[in-house]
């Protein structure tokens, strides 16, 4: 019973008619009851990372099942898991060239100019126009996986992803920090967070970043 949920009727002491809960208590409780799924992703993620090549996939597959999650959706994470990463590779690709491609060189460009912005001062202006252009990117990537979750278009949910990167900045950033600045964090400390990387180090930071994001989501996407 521990590994498998009856979505269709209510836990334990828990009243059907309670309003639903906000803010922090609503994220543990997404998760207590996902622990189990949430473990299982984060090996199913990094056994799927493996090839290398399959990165994209799996990216794409892990916010597509930590998405079912925030949403209260029946998560079989297996089943989701594979089906995210086998039958929607064509998104997962175009997203993570989407994103990765121009957070590469305009990352590039803003360490090569700024090495020279200090001799010349008008290589400041290239350095923060790529300044720009990365942290853009990097705000709106965060919104691109949830929206694609609905199965929209890449270029339209592109499009919507990059107006809420810039008009709705705050979770955005908030979303980042547990994205990747946990990561480097556990990349930093490794070995001392080898378990944590085994175990969570992937799985939870995708759930921190999806539940911030939930309500801007819900207000300009269809679920």
């Amino acid at each position: 019973m521990f590994f498998r949920k009856d979505y269709a009727a209510p836990g334990p002491g828990i009243d059907p008619d309670a309003p639903e809960k906000t803010g922090l208590a609503r994220f543990l409780e997404i998760l207590q009851l996902e622990c189990v799924s949430l473990f299982k992703l984060n090996l199913l993620f990094l056994a799927s990372c493996i090839p290398v090549i399959t990165i994209p996939l799996a990216l794409f597959a892990m916010n597509y099942v930590v998405r079912r999650m925030v949403l209260d959706q029946p998560v079989d994470c297996f089943y989701h898991y594979r089906t995210a990463f086998l039958k929607r590779w064509k998104t997962a690709y175009g997203a993570f060239l989407l994103t990765a491609l121009p957070m590469g060189l305009s990352g590039y460009g803003a360490a090569f100019y700024l090495r020279y912005a200090s001799t010349n001062p008008l290589f400041f202006l290239p350095f923060m126009f790529c300044s720009t252009i990365f942290l853009v990117t990097l705000l709106s990537s965060t919104y691109l996986y949830g929206i694609l979750y609905n199965e929209a278009p890449l270029l339209r949910s592109a499009r919507l992803a990059l107006v809420l990167g810039i008009a709705k900045p705050f979770r955005a950033v908030l979303a980042v920090l547990f994205y990747y600045g946990l990561l480097v964090v556990a990349v930093l400390a490794f070995p001392l967070s080898a378990a944590y990387l085994l175990l969570i180090g992937f799985s939870v930071p995708c759930l921190f970043g999806n539940f911030y994001l939930r309500t801007v989501l819900k207000q300009f996407c269809e679920l």
